[in-house]
């Protein structure tokens, strides 16, 4: 076959997918509708795991699984849409990558508001003013978001979903060329963790510590001979173009996102479970609560220790296992941890994202 004739087949192929793709846009308003009869919740993270799981499962390509999950991201998005335009709070601002993480999750359809704090992020959601949040709970680098657990033992939100964003640092400018810049914008810690980069390729530029990669990024739109680094989508909002891409000196730096609601999510069949406690301070408290989990043969996949507020010197410990707490052996599980614990709080079930 020439190309013209292949062209063809692909017009048609086309052609059936659309066809297909507003007959299910007709099955979800009709799934928005019904869910508005029996007041259950747009958003459904189990459901759309098991969706994904199931047609990665039957892919025969070449179509690779994460450009299956790609594909019905996007179709998951439109579809949420039809349903209802989700308010989703995230903690800005614009073009920051929470913002990255909520569009990831949501689309660029949703109702994305930005709030300053995280604690205004839980604060929306808790007062129905945005129907779901979107904050920061992890780094690779710099470990557990405190402001978000914090939040977390003063809120009864839970996690009902998980986003993962790789930190990507762009150079941002309206200059030809690196050697035009005088004078560089971002956020101390961007600057940090591009700090060799630089080194290497802007010696003796100007750097200016900002409040926000967004408000460098603004600045560098209006400013001659100017740049910032930032996030591509701040230089998306602000029509500056990528001078150079990736720079961090970290090429495997990761955040990790949660979804917060008023409403818990089902099992998935693939899920994960994050939960804080406290121990007593006393000599193998914490070997003690965390045997709970070999006993019953639960797999631990991160633990960090948080400081609390109230006493000097006096830990919590924030760990997330593999299971839903409605699997009975986690169930079972996480009522003996109570028994060893003077503080537990189960931050939520969820898809696992990874």
């Amino acid at each position: 076959m020439n190309i013209d004739d292949i062209r063809r087949e692909i017009d048609e192929l086309d052609a059936a997918i659309l066809e297909l793709l507003n007959r299910r846009a007709e099955k979800a308003i009709a799934i928005g509708r019904a869910k508005g009869r029996t007041d259950v919740e747009v958003f459904d993270p189990a459901r759309e795991r098991q969706i994904l799981d199931r047609l990665a499962a039957i892919s025969k390509g070449p179509l690779t699984t994460e450009a299956v999950r790609d594909i019905y991201g996007a179709v998951f998005a439109v579809s949420r849409l039809l349903e209802k335009q989700l308010a989703v709070a995230y903690y800005g601002p614009a073009g920051s990558f929470t913002h990255i993480a909520a569009r990831r999750q949501f689309g660029a359809g949703a109702d994305l508001r930005p709030f300053d704090a995280i604690a205004d992020v839980f604060l929306a959601v808790e007062k129905k003013d945005a129907d779901l949040g979107v904050v920061p709970i992890e780094n690779t680098t710099a470990g557990v978001v405190p402001l978000t657990l914090d939040s977390f033992m003063e809120s009864k939100l839970s996690v009902c979903a998980e986003v993962y964003v790789d930190i990507e640092h762009y150079l941002l400018s309206r200059c030809g060329a690196l050697e035009e810049i005088e004078r560089l914008y971002s956020h101390p810690q961007a600057i940090a963790q591009c700090r060799l980069w630089l080194r290497a390729n802007l010696p003796g530029v100007d750097v200016v510590p900002m409040g926000t990669t967004a408000r460098a990024t603004e600045l560098a739109s209006k400013e001659p001979k100017t740049a910032a680094i930032g996030p591509p989508l701040a230089g998306e909002l602000h029509d500056v173009p990528a001078l150079r891409s990736k720079i961090q000196d970290q090429p495997d730096n990761r955040t990790r996102f949660v979804v917060i609601g008023l409403s818990a999510a089902k099992p998935s069949g693939t899920d994960k479970t994050s939960l804080v406690f406290s121990v007593p301070h006393k000599a193998g408290a914490l070997h003690t609560a965390l045997g709970v989990f070999s006993s019953h043969e639960i797999n631990m996949t991160f633990i960090q220790s948080h400081p609390t507020k109230q006493t000097q010197w006096e830990y919590m410990f924030f760990v997330d296992v593999q299971g839903h707490r409605d699997d009975p052996r986690l169930s079972e599980a996480l009522e003996k941890l109570r028994d060893h614990t003077l503080i537990l709080r189960i931050l939520g079930s969820y898809p696992e994202a990874q």
